[in-house]
């Protein structure tokens, strides 16, 4: 910690710059945007693509039977599937631009999309 002393008052005000710039860029960089469709695939293949603007019911088939998505008020759920763990159900309304929801046994899934950006994958 020797290096600390050798600090000028210049290099204290940059180091804080830089630290002010970096907490107020950090929920600039990381915004979703806004919630504006659900992507509901089937097998990997894009099924139907729903306008969270609009309330509704779909129901998408599947090897192991329906899977049922809902909309309601700008967020999306999946109501009911087949599958025997029922993890894809117990995720609850999804609301913002990346969250997913998969029923891999009955290969559904169900992705927010939002204006802005589209989820990051990694």
């Amino acid at each position: 910690m020797f290096w600390v002393g050798l600090l000028k008052p210049g290099d204290w005000l940059l180091v804080l710059l830089g630290v002010v710039v970096c907490a107020l860029s950090f929920p600039v960089a990381w915004r979703a945007g806004i919630a504006e469709k659900a992507i509901v695939r089937q097998a990997g293949e894009v099924f139907s693509e729903l306008d969270l603007a609009r309330n509704r019911r779909l129901e998408v088939p599947g090897p192991l039977g329906i899977t049922t998505v809902v909309v309601d008020r700008r967020r999306v759920r999946v109501l009911a599937d087949p599958g025997p763990r029922q993890y894809c159900v117990r995720q609850g309304w999804l609301t913002r631009p990346g969250e997913i929801a998969i029923c891999a046994p009955n290969q559904v899934s169900v992705e927010i999309r939002g204006g802005n950006h589209d989820s990051l994958a990694y």
